[in-house]
């Protein structure tokens, strides 16, 4: 009994790491379709790379489910199931905001304006260097190890630091001679980029405390 039980919590963390994996791929999909439509917008690289960033979301969605169907189980007790499947769903919720930037993108048919490349770029690379480090969290939470704390803290600066480019942005929209309809879907555009970041020090937040119970 107890070596079966093992068994099903080793696959629940195996599953936990197929998820960070794929979150990766998701990333990587995300920036490369983000970088087609600033770089001079291409469509058909734009749409390949949208429907794999689709693909990765919909499988972080499944292997999620996974967990859920071993957690009624009960391979772990009551509170450490709520404990994984709430730190899971608030880490799903971080692919959502890259879809639905991808979305407002390719249903509202925007191209992002040259005098917003710079900041656009900076602010993907604050947000996913954030997204990284966040892998890395969950990976020594499972492994127990430390310095959760450290990255918790590198990533709030970094969440500090994309409200700031967040907020540059938005002002540089509203001064320019942009079209006042395309500024007003711009704003929405940054606002959703600025969402990922804003998960990120969520999610993070919600690995130290759980790290902090098991030590309680």
């Amino acid at each position: 009994m107890f070596k079966f039980l093992f068994k099903k919590e080793n696959l629940i963390e195996s599953l936990i790491y197929k998820y960070l994996e794929n979150f990766q791929l998701t990333q990587e999909n995300f920036t490369k379709a983000i970088s087609s439509c600033v770089n001079g917008y291409n469509c058909e690289q734009f749409n390949f790379l949208f429907n794999q960033t689709h693909k990765y979301e919909s499988r972080a969605d499944d292997i999620i489910d996974e967990v859920n169907n071993l957690m009624y189980g009960k391979v772990l007790m009551p509170e450490s199931r709520g404990d994984i499947m709430n730190l899971l769903h608030t880490l799903d919720k971080i692919p959502h905001y890259f879809e639905s930037v991808l979305f407002i993108i390719k249903y509202q048919q925007l191209t992002i304006p040259e005098e917003l490349t710079m900041d656009i770029h900076a602010l993907l690379r604050v947000s996913i260097e954030s997204c990284k480090l966040l892998s890395r969290q969950v990976t020594f939470f499972l492994k127990k190890e430390a310095g959760i704390r450290s990255l918790m803290n590198i990533i709030d600066t970094n969440e500090s630091h994309c409200d700031h480019i967040e907020r540059r942005i938005i002002e540089k929209i509203f001064k320019s001679d942009i079209d006042p309809f395309l500024k007003l879907q711009l704003k929405e555009l940054v606002i959703k980029m600025g969402d990922i970041s804003d998960q990120t020090d969520r999610v993070s937040k919600v690995i130290n405390i759980l790290s902090m119970k098991r030590i309680v």
